[in-house]
């Protein structure tokens, strides 16, 4: 992969892990999300990104740098599976739930979501700066780098 290929694939996996936090935000919102994010790190759309070994992230980076993305990564789909088991995880709904179409949320566990939310920002904020720093080193490096 080309310089500006690999500064694109950064912008799209930024953009991908933000369109993450959008569907959980919405959730908590209330209202329905009908593909939530895939609780497995390699299984995400960032997730993909990071581990392709196709796109030689690791080498281009450098173990510091790809290190603590993939640390923030894990951390990120650990916390995030808290929130998953409240909005997402499949359970069996009442009869009566189903027809009037109620959330199984209750007050409690949106109070804990909202809590676990603000830990997930807090985690999605270094996760997002160790990306700029990325896409600045990667800006930094010469083509040569990159054949």
């Amino acid at each position: 992969m080309d310089k500006i290929k690999t500064l694109e694939s950064i912008q799209n996996a930024r953009r991908s892990h933000e369109a993450q936090m959008s569907k959980i935000k919405t959730a908590i919102d209330g209202d329905k999300v009908d593909d939530p994010t895939a609780v497995a790190k390699t299984k995400c759309a960032f997730g993909m990104w990071l581990y392709d070994d196709e796109n030689h992230l690791r080498n281009i980076l450098g173990s510091l740098f790809y290190d603590k993305m993939e640390e923030l990564h894990a951390k990120w789909h650990n916390e995030y599976f808290k929130l998953f088991n409240i909005f997402f995880k499949e359970e069996k709904k009442s009869f009566f739930s189903k027809i009037i179409g109620s959330s199984n949320v209750s007050e409690m566990e949106l109070d804990k979501a909202k809590l676990y939310y603000s830990e997930l920002e807090e985690t999605t904020q270094k996760l997002l700066k160790v990306l700029g720093s990325s896409e600045r080193r990667i800006s930094a490096l010469p083509e040569s780098k990159f054949h």
